[in-house]
């Protein structure tokens, strides 16, 4: 393989050591062979979540994802070129069904934490995305907690009330003009601009009670939107402890969820799917060239320019070792072959994505 692939830099070529594991029956093996591969699947799926999870509580730290993306505290490709098989989490002596099966509680464990802790953490997170938004975006939807006093209103009156109106900066003038016989009993030069943003302006009004609801209608007539909004210094500042106590407690389930638990999820799924890797090798190994075992697992890393070379020089090496020779159209259904998810080569073949992020 080195001999083959040196001359033109097609690969980089480590051996990936699987030990002596117990073959047990063909029946067994090619039961096997199709729940590992619904097995690897899950486990990547878990992987990858659990590593975009990472980048979505890291936010703006997203740079630093990658360095936290660990197996047993190295990198994955590291882990993955000096890969030896966990005899204590996964004892060779136990039947390969009971290996697999070790694995998959092992993982499916994870999945079930993550999807607590996510549900926990996402929860706080929209909660707080409701309240920020309320302090951020239109004059006619955000929150007027922040650019209102007391001052601006007239209140404890049994007959007179302030209310707010959003106006367009088009449309100042013509407010200017008319706010005061929009209805009867508007307080005459009682309009001031309290606020602006960058296509709006927030005035006050104070006019009679009783004439609440001709005023509302009128203003509407004229695009004038009336905000809904009473002043209570009390509600107003329950808002404000809700988004410090919502963002205190977002930061507490970041300290909770990143640096310990998400990072040793992430390790522990991806020492098990890689572990799933060296099953199905094993099996399919055993499937394809029967008893005794007697083959060699390789990693290849590919030049990624040269990944057609590369296929036609791993052809040319190993096509004795199937006599059907060509490639086979991954649509039959052969069993202990395991077709359908990939094309069939003369030799036994999987890939490993190390790149688990979207924003890479």
């Amino acid at each position: 393989m080195n001999t083959a692939t040196a001359q033109t830099n097609l690969s980089t070529n480590h051996k990936f050591n699987i030990p002596e594991l117990k073959v047990g029956t063909l029946d067994i093996l090619v039961g096997l062979s199709d729940e590992l591969a619904k097995l690897d699947s899950f486990v990547e799926s878990v992987v990858r979540k659990v590593a975009q999870y990472m980048a979505d509580v890291l936010e703006d730290s997203r740079d630093k994802v990658q360095e936290n993306l660990l197996a047993n505290g190295v990198d994955l490709v590291t882990y993955v070129t000096r890969f030896h098989w966990d005899m204590a989490k996964y004892p060779i002596k136990q039947s390969l069904k009971n290996i697999s099966e070790i694995m998959s509680k092992q993982v499916s464990q994870i999945d079930n934490d993550l999807k607590a802790r996510a549900s926990a953490y996402n929860s706080l997170k929209g909660n707080l995305q409701s309240l920020e938004r309320k302090n951020v975006g239109s004059l006619l939807t955000r929150s007027l907690a922040d650019i209102v006093k007391k001052e601006d209103f007239v209140l404890d009156s049994e007959y007179l009330i302030t209310l707010l109106v959003v106006v367009p900066k088009t449309s100042y003038p013509d407010w200017e003009k008319t706010y005061e016989t929009l209805s009867e009993m508007v307080v005459p030069r009682s309009t001031k601009l309290l606020f602006e943003d960058q296509d709006s302006g927030l005035f006050s009004v104070t006019l009679f009670r009783k004439a609440i609801d001709d005023f509302k209608h009128k203003a509407r007539e004229n695009k004038f939107m009336v905000r809904d909004f009473q002043y209570n210094e009390e509600e107003m500042k329950a808002d404000k402890e809700a988004m410090t106590r919502l963002s205190t407690d977002k930061k507490k389930q970041f300290v909770c969820v990143q640096p310990w638990a998400l990072i040793i999820n992430f390790s522990e799924a991806f020492i098990a799917w890689i572990h799933i890797k060296a099953l199905r090798v094993f099996t399919e190994s055993v499937l394809r060239y029967g008893l005794p075992v007697n083959f060699q697992a390789m990693l290849l890393q590919p030049n990624r320019r040269n990944m057609k070379k590369l296929r036609e020089v791993l052809q040319d090496l190993y096509k004795h070792l199937d006599s059907s020779g060509t490639v086979i159209d991954a649509s039959m259904d052969i069993p202990g072959l395991n077709l359908s998810q990939q094309e069939y080569y003369p030799y036994v073949y999987y890939k490993i994505d190390c790149n688990l992020l979207d924003f890479k």
